[in-house]
């Protein structure tokens, strides 16, 4: 074994729980030698980061759309009466929760 091409051990630690990914995706890509599939996915694997700002300031958003629909409900059951401009306030509420799906939808 002197004679090897690949003479630098690469060598690192994993859960059970990893572990059995690991082995999981071996299965799906049909290879049995665990060397060659964790040489093959750090050469040539990619990894996908996604940029989830967007989608957490639309759901700030839509939960202070939440807060202000609770304390209208709040409102309502307390005095047992439905404004007209406390339906117009859900309407606009409703249609801005809408405008901020379509913007993430639009991503």
């Amino acid at each position: 074994m002197v004679n090897r091409t690949r003479n630098i051990p690469v060598k690192f630690m994993v859960t059970e729980a990893e572990k059995k990914i690991i082995r999981e995706k071996m299965n799906q890509s049909k290879t049995e030698n665990m060397g060659a599939y964790l040489r093959k996915m750090a050469i040539d694997g990619y990894i996908i980061k996604t940029d989830y700002s967007s989608l957490k300031k639309n759901t700030l958003e839509i939960n202070k759309i939440g807060v202000n629909i609770n304390q209208i409900a709040k409102r309502l059951n307390s005095v047992d009466r439905v404004y007209y401009q406390d339906i117009q306030e859900l309407k606009k509420m409703m249609e801005k929760i809408w405008q901020l799906q379509r913007s993430i939808l639009s991503k």
